[in-house]
């Protein structure tokens, strides 16, 4: 049927309906003075639905908002709509134009908001680099990507110092104010400040971001995303998770991260105060959280262990009686966390899975926690998602499959070539799943990662959620190793819980009793702590290596 036909229009009405009752629901339509909501208009018109347009309008609408609250201060829109003017202009006169790219190594402060805003009003490309990344990282993919200029926080000058070479270099953040001496390179407050703030002209067209992959099996991969042509994908999340205009959301994920910089951007279409710190401390969040009544917190599922790891006496010392939304991703959320996060702060908790590469797939409400834990949830609208098998047919209801979907969001490739597999239009995730009789999506593991051990397949990630929930594991992952007699096995990694004395064989005497006997691990090695990844992911390269 092609696009004209009359089902599509209905279908584009119906979206564009849905569109506005979400957003009016969530308060973003919301009565104003004349001239504030003129100026906001034509901010959107003049910028489209760009970082640029979310903070100009905002400053035309709510100028004397807190729009960030970091271990500096706090800055108003207006006064963060005229600061990344005059950054902007600066960073023009130090050679970046339209389409050219900027690296940013930043933790979450106002330096990573602010020079991704700048690059928006020049149409730049903003690259972010992962702060866990070793020096030879930061090398390979700044020469890979080949950025016009590089902004990072002081503390990453040794690893940025090759990437740094013969390009534009900026301070985001100083570990001392004014420490570094004429040596160091200008700080963004050197660039804001010679800059002017007027506003600028649009660029011809909206810059791209470039988010970074895992890279937990391999090399990281920069995925290119342009801005998406409607709030249509806001509304969408907005649907299954009741985030609400003009509140504060504490952001502990990562801002480099495609779960972070997701709620960024969720911010920008809800004036949201975004309360950000550069380090994750459960204590210093908690704190925060009751400080700013923060209604949101943003988080990968480790940084809830952490908290509620400071045990009920210390979590009851902060008033977090605000808190309406724990909206966590970024790395798989055990279904036991998630029960217990739930009895400890309530219906609050939301579940997202997705891919750097295709934003999300399904998203679990505290409901759909509560009836199946460990559930990704289910599509939002304007998502589809469809299970594969390896002869790229449907698989029929309630089997495992290869995981495929499509959104507005998809990523347009990788910028070093290549991308995603795709079939009838979707793109591949790389894991495995299967939905169950009510249609929650449930992620059985990488695709990639599934071994054949005796003939049986078998995916680590069932194994891994049973050990998890042992009251004597902290934490547990599993990889595929050869063997001799099956062809292959798992071996499990262990971290005992604290006082724990646990032994190999009550481990393996644990799986048995739960699942089949293929999947009992033909090793059990104990570890201090697992290899993970700045979101929370196992590294699996590295226990390889153990």
């Amino acid at each position: 049927m092609d696009e004209a036909s009359p089902r599509p229009r209905l279908t584009r009405v119906a979206d564009a309906l849905f569109t506005a009752r979400t957003l009016q629901g969530a308060g973003i339509a919301h009565p104003d003075r004349p001239d504030r909501l003129v100026r906001a208009g034509l901010a959107l018109r003049r910028w489209g639905p760009t970082p640029a347009a979310g903070y100009a309008a905002s400053a035309a609408r709510t100028p004397d908002r807190t729009a960030i609250d970091d271990e500096l201060g706090t800055v108003t829109f207006a006064a963060l709509d005229r600061r990344t003017n005059a950054l902007a202009r600066s960073l023009r006169e130090a050679g970046v134009g339209e389409g050219d790219g900027v690296g940013i190594l930043a933790r979450n402060h106002r330096g990573f908001v602010e020079s991704t805003v700048a690059c928006s009003k020049l149409g730049a490309n903003a690259l972010y680099l992962n702060t866990a990344f070793a020096g030879p990282q930061v090398t390979d993919v700044v020469a890979r990507e080949r950025p016009a200029a590089l902004i990072h926080d002081e503390e990453f000058t040794e690893l940025c110092a090759e990437a740094s070479r013969g390009r534009p270099t900026f301070l985001a953040w100083e570990e001392e104010s004014g420490g570094g001496g004429s040596s160091r390179p200008p700080t963004l407050e050197d660039l804001i400040d010679a800059g002017a703030p007027r506003r600028l002209r649009p660029p011809s067209r909206p810059g791209k971001v470039v988010i970074l992959t895992s890279g937990t099996t391999g090399a990281p991969k920069g995925a290119s995303r342009r801005q998406p042509d409607s709030l249509a994908p806001a509304a969408a999340l907005l649907s299954k998770i009741p985030l609400r205009a003009r509140e504060p959301t504490m952001i502990a994920a990562p801002l480099f991260h495609s779960w972070g910089f997701a709620h960024f951007t969720l911010g920008l279409a809800l004036s949201s105060t975004l309360v950000l710190r550069r380090r994750f401390d459960p204590r210093e969040t908690l704190a925060a959280i009751a400080r700013t009544r923060a209604t949101g917190l943003v988080v990968v599922p480790v940084m809830l262990e952490r908290i509620l790891e400071l045990g009920e006496a210390a979590i009851a010392e902060h008033d977090l009686g605000a808190l309406r939304v724990i909206a966590a991703s970024g790395s798989a959320l055990p279904g036991e966390l998630a029960t217990r996060v739930l009895d400890r702060f309530g219906d609050v908790l939301y579940n997202l899975y997705g891919s750097t590469e295709v934003a999300w797939v399904t998203i679990a409400t505290p409901a759909d926690l509560r009836a199946a834990p460990g559930t990704g949830g289910r599509p939002p609208r304007g998502t589809t998602v469809r299970l594969y098998d390896d002869g790229d047919q449907p698989v029929p209801d309630g089997e495992t499959g290869r995981i495929f979907v499509v959104n507005e969001l998809l990523f347009e490739g990788y910028t070093g070539g290549g991308g995603k597999d795709v079939i009838d239009g979707l793109m591949s995730t790389g894991d495995v799943g299967h939905f169950d009789e009510d249609g929650r999506l449930f992620i059985d593991g990488r695709d990639d990662e599934m071994i054949v051990s005796g003939g049986e397949n078998v995916f680590p990630r069932e194994v891994e959620d049973l050990l998890s929930g042992h009251p004597e594991i902290e934490a547990a992952a599993a990889i595929g190793v050869p063997d001799e007699r099956f062809g292959q096995r798992l071996k499990a990694f262990v971290v005992r819980a604290a006082g724990s004395e646990l032994g190999e064989e009550a481990v393996k005497r644990h799986v048995k009793e739960n699942l089949a006997g293929y999947k009992v691990p033909g090793e059990v090695v104990f570890v201090e702590e697992l290899p993970r990844n700045a979101t929370g992911k196992v590294v699996k390269r590295e226990l390889a290596e153990l």
